[in-house]
């Protein structure tokens, strides 16, 4: 693995020299546009809308707009002139408590490794500190000239990097929640409880894949072959997630039921009497009757 970054993670009077290496390699096919009617590649030109001609990369800068809306042109002089105190530093400003991480502050994963053997010892040094405390170091770090905040863990026998929001980055979500009064039941959050542990069960996130590119490389795959859509569709292979879904939620219904059974509806006010209900008022009622039957009358005085 190529490293994109080299610098040192500094904290105190502690500098360990460390490697940045990208932790994601995303799904994304290579397409591009072309002309419909014969498929030739659509070429974008940087025209200048002033002269109406084509610009050179070279002579290409970047503009900026004030606060009262003027435009200002910034030369890479000027950007060079930027104070960027973390440009080949992992500068730590604070080590936290690792569960108090806002995930929602979190951006792209990197991972860090030693840039040179004597890095080693430091770096296993900070990495069991922060894992041994359940800690985690907030950094700053210049990726591609731009300040960032980075958040630094430790992750197995690694360190790892993850760019973060700067705190006014993150909209407040107002108005999104529900305002409406809802009253949820036990019974309801019983249900909703079983259905998660059923989900749960022997779930590996490993497992999870990304059925929309695999159809996808299937689909550019076979159309190169001359095939028919249609035909690709046919030979889908790997089965909808929906459908076994529906399935797991199906059976966790039926076995919700099953432990919380609804009461039989019934007109009549009174229990229905079972067969053992009704032998037993047979049997007492055949006894009640030979009781009256057997039962002796007082003898007559005689004179």
């Amino acid at each position: 693995m190529r490293a994109s970054w080299k610098g040192a993670i500094s904290f105190g009077l502690v500098s360990i020299p460390v490697q940045l290496y990208s932790a994601v390699s995303e799904h994304r096919s290579p397409g591009h546009q072309v002309h419909r009617e014969d498929g030739g590649r659509i070429r974008y030109k940087r025209v200048c809308e002033l002269e109406g001609e084509e610009v050179a990369y070279a002579d290409i800068a970047k503009a900026y707009e004030s606060s009262d809306g003027r435009q200002v042109v910034l030369t890479d002089e000027d950007m060079a002139e930027l104070p960027l105190p973390s440009k080949k530093v992992v500068d730590v400003l604070a080590f936290v408590d690792e569960a108090g991480i806002d995930p929602l502050t979190l951006s792209k994963p990197y991972y860090l490794g030693p840039a040179t053997p004597a890095a080693t010892k430091p770096y296993v040094l900070i990495r069991q500190a922060l894992a041994g405390q359940s800690r985690a170091a907030v950094t700053k770090i210049t990726l591609s000239t731009r300040e960032s905040l980075a958040l630094v863990r430790a992750r197995g026998d690694l360190l790892t990097l993850q760019t973060m929001l700067w705190p006014d980055e993150l909209r407040a979500p107002e108005g999104i929640a529900p305002t409406e009064n809802v009253t949820i039941r036990p019974q309801e959050l019983k249900m909703a409880a079983s259905l998660m542990d059923t989900l749960s069960e022997d779930f590996d996130l490993g497992d999870v894949q990304d059925d929309y590119q695999r159809a996808l490389d299937a689909l550019v795959e076979a159309k190169a072959t001359g095939a028919h859509p249609d035909e690709v569709a046919a030979r889908s292979t790997g089965e909808s997630n929906v459908v076994d879904l529906m399935s797991v939620l199906t059976a966790s219904v039926e076995a919700a039921e099953k432990d919380h059974p609804k009461p039989a509806k019934r007109t009549d006010t009174k229990a229905p009497a079972t067969t053992k209900t009704r032998a037993s008022a047979k049997a007492a009622t055949g006894r009640a009757s030979a009781k009256k039957t057997t039962t002796t009358r007082p003898r007559r005085k005689t004179g």
